[in-house]
């Protein structure tokens, strides 16, 4: 009596393995590329952000209400905040000791679009920084660009109530924000990030930093990254490239959520021989020299 013949090994019986190795592909694609940006990382960039103080239709010769420099270090896997308080004053071509708010206004009044590239040669003058990019951003595409992303979850340290915040009429309203984690879509993040009348401006722009650390949380989620890139190129005003984009993301989504992140308060601050408040270049060298390229 002859056995059962052997049962024939089919696709059936090795589907786990075409399962398992299809699921493998993109992990060591992904691994491959990862090991490939760290031992032939991109240069670095330093980005200078600047939020304008205007309303529709007020256009960029306008105030800076907040400026910041975002260093990005992918050999150093590292990403860097720097916030500047609108009342300092630094040195601008041509023009002197500034105020550093009206600097893009100086720009703008010489040539349209050009208030960017001054404050970035005052900062390089001053800070021996010299941004390689800009972005350039008004109240509505900071509300435009939190809500392309769903809206932050902010960890408020205290309770924070501010009963002269400003409105686009050019009235006030009253604004509470509660100690404690909570969601905000990005008129509540605004507002978050633009009361003052409870402490100053440096938590103010600590607040600004907080707001753009959390933002960071939700680019993990590739999904937005379309609406993201819609709102950059079409309601802000940027000469960041597409390049820019790709080879510095892997950065900054290593770094989503711990952004090393320094305010120029009081302690950074020392007046010039004119009695202006400037920054204490001597305290601030140390820092900047770390993490900005």
């Amino acid at each position: 009596m002859t056995g059962r013949p052997p049962a024939r090994r089919g696709c059936l019986s090795r589907l786990p393995l075409l399962i398992f190795g299809l699921f493998m592909l993109p992990v060591f694609c992904c691994g491959l590329g990862f090991v490939t940006y760290i031992v032939f990382p991109p240069p670095p960039l330093d980005v200078l952000i600047l939020g304008l103080d205007s309303r529709p239709g007020e256009g960029f010769v306008t105030r800076t209400d907040s400026i910041m420099l975002a260093g990005l270090q992918p050999s150093r896997v590292r990403v860097s905040l720097l916030s500047i308080p609108r009342d300092l004053f630094i040195g601008v071509p041509g023009y002197g000791e500034q105020r550093i708010n009206a600097v893009n206004v100086l720009g703008e009044m010489d040539a349209p679009g050009s208030g960017p590239d001054l404050l970035a040669q005052s900062i390089a003058a001053s800070f021996g920084v010299q941004p390689d990019r800009y972005l350039r951003l008004n109240f509505q595409g900071f509300i435009d660009l939190i809500d392309a992303v769903g809206g932050v979850t902010i960890d408020v340290p205290r309770t924070i109530v501010d009963y002269q915040y400003p409105t686009a009429d050019f009235g006030t309203i009253e604004v509470r924000f509660e100690q404690g984690s909570q969601h905000m879509d990005g008129e509540r993040a605004l507002q978050y990030a633009r009361t003052r009348h409870a402490d100053d401006d440096y938590q103010r722009a600590a607040r600004q930093q907080q707001v753009l650390t959390a933002l960071s949380l939700k680019l993990l989620n590739p999904i937005s990254w379309p609406r993201v890139v819609a709102v950059i190129s079409g309601s802000m005003d940027t000469n960041l490239t597409l390049i820019d984009f790709v080879t510095q993301a892997p950065t900054i989504l290593l770094n989503a959520g711990r952004f090393e992140r320094l305010v120029i308060d009081r302690d950074y601050i020392t007046a010039s021989a004119s009695g202006n408040a400037i920054p204490d270049y001597a305290k601030l060298s140390p820092w900047l020299y770390e993490r900005f390229d």
